[in-house]
């Protein structure tokens, strides 16, 4: 049984820092093309934040670049997401999901798995 399970999510401050994990389970971790983070807020759709490849090239969006990193630790079938300088609008439900695609931009491949998502939430 294919389980991607997120944590790390809380109540921090702006300018404050979250570390999310990802625990895949149930496939051959080391194996998988991507795992990617998305997140979505309250009224928005979804969006692509980070990715990390096979090859652990990895890939940010522009808001996030420079404050986000994302890494992954094949031993321990977990990728993790090092969010710092945080702001509100960082607000969100923050999924991981895999994705066996190598075609076409990141964050519009097909992703099979997906977690249950853990709350970030940004405010003083």
């Amino acid at each position: 049984q294919v389980q991607l399970v997120e944590s790390g999510g809380g109540l921090v401050q702006p300018g404050g820092s979250l570390r999310l994990s990802c625990v895949a389970s149930g496939f051959n971790f080391a194996d998988t093309y991507a795992i990617g983070w998305f997140r979505q807020a309250p009224g928005k759709e979804r969006e692509g934040v980070s990715c990390i490849s096979r090859s652990e090239s990895t890939y940010n969006i522009d808001a996030v670049e420079g404050r986000f990193t994302i890494s992954r630790d094949n031993a321990k079938n977990t990728v993790y997401l090092q969010m710092n300088s945080l702001k509100p609008e960082d607000s969100g439900v923050y999924y991981c999901a895999r994705t066996q695609s190598r075609s076409g931009y990141v964050f519009n491949r097909p992703y099979e798995y997906w977690g249950q998502g853990t709350q970030v939430t940004v405010s003083s």
